[in-house]
């Protein structure tokens, strides 16, 4: 024999349901509620489904191997010493250094072989030349030097050119120097 498929047709009916025999009870509120989200959905527009697609996860045209970039990703190097420079205050130091090992290709390769970049501190590049000659033609192309500089570098890197002679010869030498004593002009008269 088949199963009832209903209270009314297994001979169970509910006690609190007399005026209607045959339908099951039910909560006044609830059946309120469906019916009025039944009503305000028979309005509405059907719901299309969203397609998702699955987007791959990039930082900087790489591929990243979690949902959330983090530092346990592989790097690119590059990418890497670029942090720690940001972070160490490294960035202008290596800018100079860099612009140090292209000096040839900044001032032209006739200037680079008669003046060398020696140092760089607080914004001030010191330059040496060969000859006083040389030194005295860099100090007049010096706003000049300081203008390419900062274009390579970025404004306000470099403020000044000092440019210094070449190194003069120490006549305080030997056993026989004397103090106050002015040097070889002593001998000459």
């Amino acid at each position: 024999m088949p199963e009832p498929r209903n209270s009314s047709e297994s001979g169970f009916e509910s006690e609190a349901a007399p005026d209607r025999p045959g339908e099951p009870e039910h909560d006044k509120q609830g059946l309120d509620l469906a019916k009025s989200l039944a009503g305000r959905l028979k309005g509405m527009s059907p719901v299309k489904p969203v397609k998702r697609t699955r987007r791959r996860p990039r930082i900087d045209g790489a591929q990243i191997s979690s949902a959330r970039p983090d530092d346990r990703d592989p790097q690119k190097l590059t990418n890497t010493l670029g942090r720690l420079m940001r972070d160490q205050g490294w960035e202008v130091d290596v800018a100079v250094h860099s612009v140090m090992a292209r000096w040839p290709s900044i001032v032209g390769p006739e200037m680079a072989e008669h003046c060398k970049p020696e140092s760089y501190q607080d914004t001030e590049l010191t330059v040496r030349t060969d000859s006083t000659a040389w030194a005295t033609q860099l100090k007049m192309l010096a706003p000049d030097l300081v203008r390419r500089l900062n274009a390579e570098l970025g404004e306000g890197t470099v403020t000044r050119v000092n440019v210094q002679g070449p190194h003069a010869p120490s006549w305080r030498k030997g056993p026989r120097t004397i103090r106050g004593g002015r040097g070889p002009r002593d001998t000459y008269g």
